[in-house]
């Protein structure tokens, strides 16, 4: 049993915090238990309230769909079915294509899941050449779980199909795109969830060298994920969540769980191997690791607080699951975390590995491969600021032409989804037919002359104007007093070629024809309008977003470290590893360099929401890493050393516990990039790449470098600044050893060494 005798008054919140645990140890670990199951238990009562399609689209988009559901009308999930000659075959009129359109319609109808089954020859739904007909009708019941029902209705397409092997037969609709989308989409999130954990806990095998110091890391990573689900759906009552929240907040959960075990459970094993006994060591991780896992955990929060400015309900989502799972990760590595060290003493090492621990244990906690790469950088830190910096900015300059748009269907799968085949077809055919244009007309009375006028002239200039070559169809809600107008744009699934048709709609034919009859209003949404309205709603977010969380991140760093120096380099430093990310990415999935790699092949855009969710992502996790290097340079700066020798003592004893902590976030962010869905190819090699710049080029050569330069300087903290509130709560380490012999290349000239110390 680990001893406890000397805990005598700890200075700061996580010493404190560690010394009532490692005192109150089963209760400590009792009451996470205890929260762990609560949370489970009150947020499966309270279920979990999902953000719905009407807020899923800031503009007009999202205007469209609060009036058509405030007028109680359910937008029912509308499906079609393309019947089409093969090489120039059979037309319309010929016996065996009426046959094949008459086996569809009985098809769909004898499923019981469809109304409004419409033939296509009482709509004149014909192509000009008439080889191609459209079958269309609606979903029964809730149009948000059509998807669910939806599989019986294209079973008898594909029946049909079977028994017409001369004519294409093809599905396409809100359900069925849906059912694809979420099938491709949940298959990918299942197999990079069921991936991750075993990938963590084998870098984890090898980082410790034994079984239970390696579980404990995914152990808290993972109680923290299913506590803060069930917090999360009691907050989603109010904040309404999302599956992609849920999966973002897992990847962030696991992330930093295992971070800040990981940080906390290296210096305590790094202590008592100093020969310390478990108290002590104990209570020095509390004070040095423990306060540094707040610091991080703070400025992680402050970061991930940044998506809930953007005004965009998804991303609302993601921001506040991330930052309930950073804020609940941090709370259990500073209060079970060290219950659980003193519990098991010396049983942390049960289960070794015998070749790791021994490797282990001649290590001494620090690494010799970064003590190697620390010499020429610090005997040269100018010329290798120049060199890694330079290099960088390189990687970053493709960034400068980023394109970013909503990935289409075929952007998104390529091909190999049937839906995004039939999607190609029936656009090909019927121009805009599949995804059309949709304006909801509201007015005082909307039988009154001057609106049905003013709707038939939209009608007949939106064809006129070039943005539509029809047939703009019109659905009217007397009891409303509301019409929906459907108009198919030119341009089809190219989303250049249909934003502009939008554009002619919105800013010529609407004014010059509804806009001019007083008291109608009529917002104008679609997909087309949504992807719009969402990227123009992200552009103007992306300034404040980015102004808080780098703003909020260096008031953390400057009341931290008390430094103006190292809150101005962390800033800088994280913004060049986020800068290389975006330029990585550009590169990759824009210009298609190496594309190939990871099977990203004329994809030449980056989906709208991910630069911005990468910088919030990003800027957080590389604070992490950063706040545990530069706590622990400056803890050994409070014990005495010079400068020079403070920074290669605080990175070789970290850089053992950050490339472990990388190496798993790498390894599972790569698991994203071999996903099947584009966007989360994008997601998972942007993430792994600036990880992996991020604990190699920043915190192996640039940070040590730019500090060596600095010198003394880096502690400087103006005299008009000092009225900051103090958070450091520094308790010093007992004396250690010098980080290097005297007479090393690159060891501390004497005359180096400070008079006083000026932290």
């Amino acid at each position: 049993m680990a001893d406890t005798g000397h805990w005598d008054r700890p200075r700061g919140t996580a010493a404190r915090v560690a010394s009532w645990s490692a005192r109150h140890r089963w209760a400590a670990v009792g009451g996470w238990v205890l929260l762990v199951v609560l949370a489970l238990a009150v947020g499966s009562m309270a279920g979990r309230v999902d953000v719905a399609d009407s807020e899923q689209v800031p503009g007009e988009s999202g205007r469209v769909s609060k009036i058509l559901d405030d007028a109680g009308i359910d937008e029912a999930a509308g499906e079609t079915v393309l019947i089409q000659a093969k090489d120039g075959g059979l037309t319309a009129d010929d016996p065996a294509f009426r046959e094949a359109v008459e086996a569809v319609l009985d098809g769909v109808r004898d499923t019981g899941r469809v109304t409004a089954v419409q033939s296509p020859y009482a709509t004149k739904a014909l192509s000009a050449d008439r080889r191609s007909a459209l079958v269309r009708f609606e979903m029964r019941g809730d149009p948000e779980q059509a998807a669910d029902r939806v599989q019986p209705v294209l079973d008898a397409v594909a029946e049909a199909q079977n028994r017409h092997q001369a004519l294409r037969i093809e599905e396409f609709g809100d359900a069925s795109g849906q059912k694809a989308f979420d099938d491709a989409f949940g298959d990918d999130f299942t197999q990079a969830e069921y991936s991750a954990l075993p990938v963590a806990l084998g870098i984890l095998l090898i980082a410790f060298g034994a079984l239970v110091a390696a579980l404990l890391p995914v152990a808290l990573a993972m109680t923290a994920f299913l506590a803060t689900s069930g917090l999360v759906a009691v907050v989603s009552h109010w904040v309404h969540m999302s599956d992609t929240a849920n999966s973002v907040m897992l990847l962030v959960g696991l992330a930093v769980g295992v971070d800040y075990c990981l940080f906390y459970l290296r210096r305590e094993r790094e202590e008592r191997a100093a020969g310390r006994d478990a108290g002590t060591a104990l209570r020095i991780a509390a004070a040095t690791s423990g306060r540094a896992i707040l610091v991080s955990g703070v400025t992680v929060i402050v970061a991930m607080a940044g998506m809930l400015f953007t005004g965009i309900a998804e991303f609302k989502a993601m921001g506040l699951a991330t930052l309930m799972v950073v804020a609940v990760a941090m709370v259990g590595s500073v209060t079970v975390l060290p219950a659980l060290l003193s519990l098991l003493g010396e049983r942390v090492e049960k289960g070794r590995v015998p070749f790791l621990a021994r490797a282990k244990r001649r290590s001494n906690g620090e690494s010799r491969v970064w003590r190697a790469v620390l010499g020429p950088v610090l005997r040269r830190p100018k010329l290798s600021l120049v060199l890694a910096g330079g290099a960088l900015i390189a990687v970053a300059v493709p960034a400068v032409g980023m394109n970013t748009a909503n990935l289409t269907l075929d952007q998104e799968f390529g091909d190999r989804l049937p839906v995004v085949v039939a999607y190609h077809h029936i656009d090909e055919a019927f121009p805009g037919g599949p995804d059309p244009a949709r304006v909801a007309v509201t007015a005082d009375d909307i039988d009154a002359a001057p609106v049905r006028d003013a709707i038939a002239r939209f009608r007949t200039e939106a064809v006129a104007k070039g943005a539509s070559k029809g047939p703009v169809e019109v659905t009217f809600h007397r009891k409303q007093n509301l019409a929906v107008i459907e108009v198919p744009l030119i341009g089809g699934s190219d989303e250049g070629k249909a934003e502009r048709s939008l554009n002619v709609l919105r800013n010529e034919v609407r004014p010059a024809t509804l806009d001019t009859v007083d008291g109608v209003a009529a917002p104008i949404g679609g997909s087309t309008a949504s992807s719009k309205d969402f990227n123009d709603k992200l552009g103007s977010a992306i300034t404040p977003v980015f102004a808080f969380v780098v703003v909020f991140a260096f008031l953390l760093m400057l009341m931290s470290f008390r430094s103006l120096t190292i809150a101005v380099t962390s800033i800088v430093l994280n913004l060049l590893s986020v800068g290389a990310a975006y330029g990585i990415l550009t590169a990759v999935f824009q210009h298609g360099w190496g594309a190939g790699l990871v099977g990203a092949e004329g994809v030449g855009a980056i989906v709208s929401w991910l630069p911005l969710f990468l910088f919030v992502i990003l800027f957080g996790l590389s604070m992490d890493y950063h706040v545990f290097v530069v706590s622990r340079i400056r803890e050994a700066r409070l014990a005495g050393r010079t400068t020079k020798d403070a920074v290669v003592h605080g990175v070789v004893t970290t850089a053992g516990v950050v490339t472990s902590a990388a190496v798993i976030m790498v390894a599972v962010f790569a698991i994203f990039g071999t996903l099947s869905m584009q966007s989360m190819k994008q997601m998972g090699v942007g993430l792994a790449a600036a990880v992996l710049i991020d604990a190699t080029v920043i915190r192996g050569v640039l940070l040590p470098a730019a500090m060596t330069l600095l010198g003394e300087r880096n502690w400087y903290l103006p005299k008009w600044l000092r009225w900051l509130p103090d958070l450091t709560h520094d308790e010093p380490a007992p004396p250690q050893r010098p980080a290097v012999p005297v007479g090393a290349p690159w060891a501390p000239d004497a005359d180096d060494r400070p008079r006083h110390a000026r932290v």
